[in-house]
């Protein structure tokens, strides 16, 4: 087993399992290259991270100096990141979906030295933008006919491709190969490790100071809480490395235990390389498991007939089940022979598209919907959830394998205290540890605030703003709304997402939002309503369900106005908002809606890289429409 202390480092943890777990020429990465699988071993990391980390210091870099990375999921992300790591400098990840300006300001506001390109796209961003960062020395596009994308200009910063790097950094190890080794020594467990720009729903990035500590210790106490990963599972990474959720749950995991990681090609290609690697673990997001809840039940309903009879008896026979078993009760005979029915005839068909293998899935990134976790619990494919945020590292809490209480985040992680705060008193309700789990413990919403092992240094650069987000106490203000049910954690929306109707009635919209989205019409929605009188809100529908129900043509989709006014569909989605406004309260019902042709993008700046919505930016947006569709509920009324 992979010893974890009070001082191992990020590039401790990948030797370390050479040492303890496995052997050198055992596969760590797997990749799709055309048709087949290629298998990377440890070695071979190791050896390509030796190599960059030559080349690096030949060139002068230094303990501290930040290097940036723009790049999708890849072999290329773990080889760049363990060279920067094991010689003390800092990985600056950015996110490929940024526009240019944004990256412009990371790149100057970290100083990076160096940025990693991850296909021509990306590489003529960085050209456009390249001159105005100083401090830029060398642009390392991943492919080698970089060439023909040059300005005939040139460029101030140097361009090498990233083969020519490694085989350059190659034979520069001799002279620096001691010099590697006395890098990775120097490195201290508070030294920063990785700046993971933030910008939020408002403002501009902020860089998140995270430290080989914040990252090794949340793996350390993530592992004691969820101890059935072993070295034999095989995770299949989809999500952006970029990110801290990923980073932490898939690629910093693996590495501490010696798990397999096998990169996902694309999103649309997930289920295909689902069933071909047959993964036994996968960190997503709430919105893929939505959507796979979706679909099953579609195919499950639509043929109607026997065939719907079947599917809807199953999922009540797993629900019995899990329900018999959560109650800490032995399933009977009988039961546990329907179940063994349901499983062959339903259940099975389903977990042999995520390739059959499956101990859990690990949701994080926002909440889940209560029913959806209910329905894979149902199906017997146990869905864990996590919280916490980039400046957390991000880990606070997180599902206990063997104990399940759906709607909330689980227990906290060891080593840390979170507490709840009253919003408008600042009084502190209750501050919770591991150890003070009570599996009846209940108490009233406020802040969730938290200090410990998990906290960040700060923002980069931003003093003032740091010290807005961590008091005098050390406690980190997250911003969003909690509270503990049933021993676990229960994330209720954020402060800064609150509505406050125009009689002064509170309105957190993620929960009202949940319960429109149980209608698999609907794809996206954002709620209206913060100083007005009735909660209205903006649909995105489900493109495919909108398209079979009203044999609709792409065409259709590309139309110049922004809202669907088709009387039709409006009465089709006013079917499932009425059914479901029943499950609020009046004050939280929709009275009125617009129908958006298109999802919220990134590209668009109506979203953030980790999908949420900018409420200001949308509603600056599309404020004429808004405005009308109240006016037109006054006129009727």
């Amino acid at each position: 087993m992979n010893p974890i202390t009070e001082s191992t480092t990020i590039p401790d943890l990948l030797r370390n399992v050479v040492g303890y777990v496995h052997e050198e020429n055992t596969t760590f990465l797997t990749h799709k290259v055309k048709d087949s699988w290629v298998e990377i071993s440890y070695k071979q990391v190791l050896d390509t991270a030796d190599a960059i980390s030559a080349y690096f210091l030949e060139m002068g870099i230094n303990k501290g100096d930040r290097l940036a990375l723009i790049i999708e999921n890849s072999v290329d992300w773990v080889y760049y990141d363990q060279g920067v790591q094991q010689i003390g400098a800092i990985n600056v990840s950015v996110y490929p979906t940024l526009s240019e300006s944004e990256i412009e300001y990371i790149l100057n506001d970290s100083s990076a030295k160096t940025i990693l390109a991850g296909n021509p796209f990306l590489f003529r961003k960085l050209i456009k933008i390249a001159d105005n960062c100083p401090e830029l020395q060398r642009i390392i596009p991943v492919f080698d006919d970089y060439e023909k994308y040059l300005p005939e200009r040139g460029l101030n910063a140097g361009v090498i491709s990233f083969s020519n790097l490694i085989e350059e950094g190659k034979n520069a190890l001799e002279r620096q190969g001691k010099k590697i080794e006395e890098a990775r020594a120097a490195i201290l467990p508070s030294d920063l490790t990785s700046l993971i720009y933030t910008s939020g729903t408002t403002g501009i990035p902020k860089g998140v100071m995270l430290t080989h500590s914040n990252f090794v210790q949340n793996v350390k106490v993530c592992l004691e809480q969820i101890p059935v990963i072993n070295e034999n599972d095989v995770f299949l990474s989809f999500l952006p490395l970029s990110h801290v959720f990923e980073r932490t749950a898939t690629y910093h995991v693996c590495c501490a235990v010696g798990s397999k990681i096998a990169f996902a090609q694309s999103l649309e290609l997930l289920a295909k390389n689902m069933a071909e690697v047959k993964p036994t673990i996968m960190s997503c997001v709430p919105r893929l498991l939505e959507r796979i809840h979706d679909k099953a039940m579609k195919n499950g309903t639509s043929a109607g007939g026997l065939k719907s009879k079947i599917f809807l008896w199953s999922i009540e026979t797993g629900q019995h089940f899990r329900e018999v078993q959560e109650a800490g009760k032995t399933p009977g005979m009988f039961l546990s022979m329907k179940k063994s029915i349901a499983e062959k005839l339903v259940f099975s068909k389903i977990k042999e598209k995520t390739g059959g293998r499956l101990k859990f899935m690990l949701s994080g990134g926002a909440a889940l919907p209560k029913n959806v976790g209910e329905f894979f619990g149902n199906l017997g494919i146990k869905i864990l959830e996590g919280f916490g945020l980039t400046e957390t590292s991000p880990v606070m809490s997180v599902t206990e394998y063997h104990r399940q209480v759906y709607g909330t985040v689980g227990r906290i992680i060891p080593g840390i205290e979170v507490a709840i705060q009253d919003v408008e008193s600042k009084k502190i309700l209750t501050i919770q540890t591991h150890d003070t789990f009570d599996e009846n413990f209940e108490c009233p919403e406020g802040e969730i605030i938290v200090r410990g092992h998990c906290v960040m240094k700060g923002y980069w650069n931003k003093p003032q703003e740091t010290a807005e987000v961590i008091d005098q106490d050390g406690w980190f203000h997250t911003g969003d709304i909690g509270r503990y049910y049933r021993g676990n954690l229960q994330i209720t929306d954020r402060i800064k997402n609150m509505l406050v109707n125009a009689y002064g009635k509170n309105i957190y919209p993620t929960p009202v939002e949940n319960t429109y989205l149980k209608s698999s019409k609907i794809e996206q929605i954002f709620l209206i309503g913060d100083k007005r009188e009735y909660v209205t809100a903006i649909l995105i529908p489900s493109k495919e369900v909108l398209q079979e129900t009203f044999h609709l043509n792409e065409e259709f989709f590309q139309e110049k106005d922004s809202f669907i006014r088709d009387q039709k569909i409006l009465d089709w989605l006013n079917e499932d908002i009425r059914k479901y406004s029943t499950e609020l309260a009046k004050f939280e019902r929709m009275k009125s809606f617009l129908v958006k042709r298109t999802p919220f993008s990134i590209e668009e700046g109506e979203i953030t890289p980790t999908m949420k919505a900018k409420r200001k930016v949308i509603e600056n947006k599309y404020s004429e429409d808004i405005s009308e569709m109240y006016l037109q509920d006054t006129e009727a009324d």
